[in-house]
């Protein structure tokens, strides 16, 4: 049976691949497969996680993350396409210097906004601390007047990380099951099931086998999930990750 990175599907696209792998099984016949044990133990399974999921997302302190996220986000953007602008300047020093915030802010990856929770936390915090303590990076602040964006910038980057340990703090205290931990139970009921499918298919003695139209289904369901881990672009984000490794 074709193969899938569990641990690259973010916590949305995880959960709808499960089910939907759930759903492919249960349309064809798993008391006949002798499957149902292994079907009803990744079922229930994946019903707690989806619960887990569903309280992560409704969180008060989540839905304040996300709107201080995009805050931050607009002002690293915002900084970013001014001078963007400015390297078109009439004025000479203007462009070069502008250029040398953009250099600056390029060291870090061509995407801050992009970057999951922590990283965007620490990448912003360094480019602060380059502004603030090299002496030509901080003449250019001043040049183009950005102290404003800047104190926007690093204002909501302090409140953003304030709010998500709180959050992380609040879950944990909440439920001792992390979404990351019961991802990991399911992982081993999911593999359980697609491995008793693939031992009995291969037990057959005399073709055609009964697995062979579900292998089939199940292999096209996989596909398009790896289809969409090749082609995705980095840096949507999964809010109700509490461990924050995607955005």
């Amino acid at each position: 049976m074709n193969a899938i990175d569990l641990f690259k599907l973010r916590n949305a696209e995880y959960l709808q691949y499960v089910k939907d792998y759930l759903a492919i099984l249960n349309l064809n016949n798993p008391q006949q497969l002798e499957i149902e044990a292994k079907l009803t133990d990744l079922t229930a399974r994946t019903t707690e996680l989806e619960a887990l999921y569903k309280k992560a997302l409704a969180s008060e302190k989540t839905q304040e993350l996300l709107a201080l996220d995009e805050r931050r986000d607009d002002a690293v953007n915002g900084i970013y396409y001014f001078l963007l602008g400015n390297t078109y300047h009439f004025e000479t020093d203007r462009q070069q210097k502008a250029e040398l915030l953009l250099g600056n802010m390029a060291l870090y990856g061509s995407g801050i906004s992009r970057l999951n929770y922590q990283a965007e936390t620490a990448t912003i915090n360094n480019l602060l601390r380059d502004w603030e303590n090299k002496p030509e990076l901080a003449d250019a602040i001043i040049l183009f007047d950005l102290s404003s964006w800047v104190n926007e910038m690093k204002a909501a980057n302090e409140e953003f990380n304030t709010q998500y340990l709180l959050r992380t703090q609040e879950y944990g205290d909440a439920n001792p099951d992390t979404i990351k931990s019961k991802r990991e139970e399911t992982n081993l009921a999911y593999y359980a099931l697609r491995n008793r499918v693939d031992a009995l298919h291969l037990l057959v003695e005399t073709p055609p086998s009964p697995y062979a139209t579900v292998i089939n289904q199940l292999n096209a369901l996989t596909d398009q999930y790896n289809v969409l881990l090749v082609n995705r672009k980095p840096g949507s984000a999964d809010p109700a990750s509490p461990e924050g490794l995607t955005k």
